[in-house]
């Protein structure tokens, strides 16, 4: 992807799967995720404003600790802010799911494996 920019979601993803390789920063990140939302409903039910603005810090923390400390790479937020939060919350809902995991496997095995090994 150096040198081409991603111009659509379709393409973005797996680009985002292969920067969330390790179990760990997915971890994290739902963890940001859930302190997200959990601090937008307090917000919501507690007439709090600053709640709102503490909700992208809890997000962000735990994501950019799985990048920089487990993952050891650059949050993709930076070159793709719109698309990254589309990810985030894709990623989320595949978590509750249960098929991240097995998804991102997948994917990374078949991005390590190149194009020619379907042959």
């Amino acid at each position: 992807m150096a040198g081409q920019r991603i111009t659509s979601y379709r393409e973005f993803w797996p680009f985002y799967v292969s920067q969330h390789s390790r179990p760990a920063t997915r971890r994290l990140h739902f963890i940001g995720t859930s302190g997200t939302l959990a601090l937008i409903a307090l917000a919501a039910a507690m007439p709090q404003p600053w709640l709102l603005l503490a909700a992208p810090f809890s997000g962000y923390f735990f994501a950019w600790v799985g990048h920089f400390f487990v993952e050891n790479n650059r949050p993709a937020t930076f070159t793709y802010p719109v698309f990254s939060l589309i990810g985030d919350f894709h990623m989320y809902g595949m978590m509750w799911l249960g098929r991240m995991d097995s998804h991102a496997a997948r994917r990374i095995g078949e991005a390590s494996a190149g194009p020619d090994s379907s042959q």
